[in-house]
């Protein structure tokens, strides 16, 4: 089995705030919108190359997403910047009728996503974001694993004409992906080769899913790693192309079981291979203070817990 190992640990928001900092440099029509978050958001390099190209609407994430959906009729590419809980449950509505239903080309960059926000607790934690969004018509939604995928997605979305919901959040993670990538939404990435189980995780949880595998390698078990990077539009040849071969899988993300990337695979299996499937998510509960470590083990969200997931699934095949 591929072996993954990783030389530093970075936050994925600073993927984010260096992919904006390129898109500065090479695509004029991109502008970055903030509520009140620069140094959180990392959007300092782009501001300071381009201080005419960007807009602080401080505390007000609602006129943000209007003002991002009325630059998009110029021309302009909006990356309108702030927590994942302010970009998604805070202006909901306005990204339903201005962005969405009108189908305008904003980027909804979302920091601080999931439960590893931490310390802040469950008011500024969001666990719902992804369904949320993957519901509405014509919205992409990426969750992104490390630093360099980041940065790449951050670039890539900029080519992608409709709005596009970009999650990331605020932990330094290892980072393990090629820098140089070349990111294609809707299309997810097979990290390792197996026969017993398959493992499709996103964001912060697909360096989890590999320190399982390995775990699992050492048991005698054979795990296929699947990075879901995209989760709408879902890469569903690649989970049936794996399923088909290990007859089982495990769905790990940092999110509420409901709604979330799990849910999508399920629907996925219903409709063309119903194999057993087990989920790792954060069990329909709000979150609540503490270290990033700390809530990941709390609320089984690490390589134990999809380690306890395979053996479980394993037993259903």
């Amino acid at each position: 089995m591929k072996k993954y190992t990783y030389t530093e640990k970075k936050d994925t928001r600073s993927g984010f705030g260096a992919g904006l900092a390129e898109l500065g440099r090479t695509n004029k029509n991109v502008v970055a919108l903030c509520a009140d978050l620069i140094g959180s958001l990392k959007m300092n390099a782009f501001i300071d190359e381009n201080p005419d190209r960007f807009y602080q609407v401080g505390i007000a994430e609602a006129n943000m997403m209007g003002i991002a959906a009325g630059l998009t009729i110029g021309g302009k590419i909006p990356f309108a910047g702030t927590f994942a809980n302010f970009a998604t449950g805070r202006v909901y509505d306005q990204i339903r009728q201005s962005v969405a239903y009108s189908e305008k080309n904003v980027k909804i960059c979302a920091s601080h996503a999931g439960i590893t926000l931490g310390e802040d607790g469950a008011t500024h934690q969001i666990l719902e974001d992804i369904g949320l969004m993957k519901m509405l018509p014509g919205m992409v939604v990426i969750n992104t694993c490390d630093y360099n995928q980041t940065k790449a997605a951050t670039i890539a979305i900029a080519d992608y004409v409709g709005p596009v919901y970009l999650r990331f959040g605020r932990p330094a993670v290892p980072v393990f992906t090629p820098e140089d990538q070349k990111f294609e939404i809707g299309k997810a990435i097979q990290l390792t080769e197996g026969n017993d189980v398959t493992i499709v995780a996103t964001g912060h949880l697909v360096w989890e899913a590999l320190q399982a595998s390995e775990q699992l390698e050492a048991m005698g078990i054979s795990a296929e790693v699947i990075n879901i990077h995209t989760i709408k539009p879902l890469d569903e040849e690649a989970i049936l192309r794996s399923v088909a071969k290990t007859g089982c899988i495990i769905t790990a993300e940092e999110h509420n079981i409901f709604g979330g990337l799990g849910e999508s695979v399920a629907r996925t299996l219903t409709l063309n291979n119903s194999v057993p499937q087990e989920f790792v998510a954060v069990n329909d509960t709000f979150g609540e203070s503490g270290t990033p470590a700390q809530l990941m083990e709390k609320y089984k969200l690490n390589d134990t817990a999809i380690v306890s997931a395979v053996k479980k699934v394993l037993l259903r095949k």
